[in-house]
């Protein structure tokens, strides 16, 4: 097996999903803190940092079989998995194409209007994926999933998620 770099695991880890919005990978949800690697060939060992979305968060427990087998079918036969939960992860780690993807998904990206860093959850209108429309109208706080609300378009009537800013 020729030296492992980080560059490497990063594109292995760009095809683990996140189990709750597939369209995302763990990438584009800024949720890998890090990653280190120890050793060479095949006694390398590598270590993936990853923050959840949320404490208590449902999917790490996929997430983290995704990681473990994106690296074992390559060879990399030592995974270890550590949950970082400080600082807690925010959808600023997201990155634009994810939220572009999200976008295209049907569900409206988080979108942060705060101009001060502790501006928590001032948000501008949610804006329709579907038609982009600024006529909306929150329905409920929560969606399907923590992480998400529900919305209806005053404009197309149609209903869709938004992931919240966190």
């Amino acid at each position: 097996m020729a030296a492992l770099d980080k560059e490497q695991v990063y594109e292995w880890l760009s095809s683990v999903t996140d189990p709750e919005v597939p369209a995302l990978t763990i990438l584009d949800l800024g949720i890998v803190r890090n990653v280190t690697i120890k050793g060479t060939g095949n006694e390398a060992e590598v270590t993936v940092s990853i923050t959840p979305t949320y404490s208590g968060c449902p999917a790490m427990d996929v997430i983290s079989i995704g990681v473990r087998m994106a690296l074992m079918s390559r060879s990399i036969r030592k995974v270890n998995i550590e949950l970082q939960l400080s600082p807690a992860w925010t959808t600023d780690w997201m990155t634009d194409e994810g939220k572009q993807k999200l976008k295209a998904y049907g569900i409206a990206p988080p979108h942060r209007k705060a101009f001060q860093p502790l501006g928590l959850f001032e948000e501008d209108n949610v804006t329709c994926p579907r038609c982009g429309s600024e006529e909306t109208e929150l329905v409920s706080q929560f969606g399907p999933t923590s992480c998400k609300a529900l919305y209806k378009c005053l404009s197309c009537k149609e209903p869709f998620e938004h992931f919240k800013c966190h």
